[in-house]
């Protein structure tokens, strides 16, 4: 008789939960994933399905939890990558965002600022990721604290993110609108007024 190998088995779990997923999770199945699956991708040699699988959890926990989870497996997916791999790059951006959504905005932010030049130079300056990453880096900036930094970052990233997306694209208004947030924080109540009637005409700030 043959046995599988450990990694066989792995796989053969990893491949159960990703039917459970297609299918929906029950309460059970569920819990047992948000626990199990991430680490059976891991142990079956698939940092990719391990990134994929932490990525779908991350919607069905509480944002510590989310965050434990990410930084629990991060070390192991840069591991069996290259530091410099897209996926490593994208657990290392996860795993940023929720330790700001667990609550440490500057944690957050300053792992967002880490990030950033690595994307630039692997991915170029413009590429939508790396877009998204300076958008971070600006939004957790102003929740730390820094509302004219959050401002000033985000004035540089709208025109290239309407150049490159175009202007109407989700997150080139979603920086708009944060632009507006933060520049009514810094003090600019008009600047904030002027960005907003972009996005909801016909606002005049009253």
């Amino acid at each position: 008789m043959t046995f599988p190998t450990a990694a066989e088995t792995h796989l053969a779990i990893a491949l159960a939960l990703r039917e459970l997923h297609a299918g929906g999770f029950d309460t059970a199945a569920r819990r047992y994933a948000a626990t199990a699956w991430p680490g059976h991708e891991l142990g079956a040699g698939d940092p990719t399905g391990a990134v994929y699988s932490l990525a779908f959890l991350s919607d069905t926990a509480q944002p510590r939890e989310t965050r434990d989870r990410w930084a629990a497996h991060a070390p192991t997916i840069t591991t069996l990558l290259e530091p410099d791999h897209p996926d490593t790059l994208a657990a290392r951006h996860n795993l940023a965002f929720w330790r700001g959504e667990a609550g440490d905005a500057a944690g957050s932010a300053n792992a967002f600022a880490e990030l950033l030049p690595i994307r630039e130079r692997v991915l170029g300056p413009e590429h939508p990721e790396t877009l998204s990453t300076r958008h971070n880096l600006a939004y957790w900036r102003g929740q730390a604290g820094d509302a004219a930094g959050a401002t000033a970052a985000l004035a540089e990233l709208l025109p290239i993110q309407e150049r490159i997306l175009g202007a109407e694209h989700p997150h080139t208004l979603g920086t708009r609108n944060n632009l507006a947030s933060w520049r009514g924080e810094a003090g600019d109540a008009a600047g904030a007024a002027a960005d907003l009637a972009v996005i909801r005409p016909g606002f005049d700030g009253g």
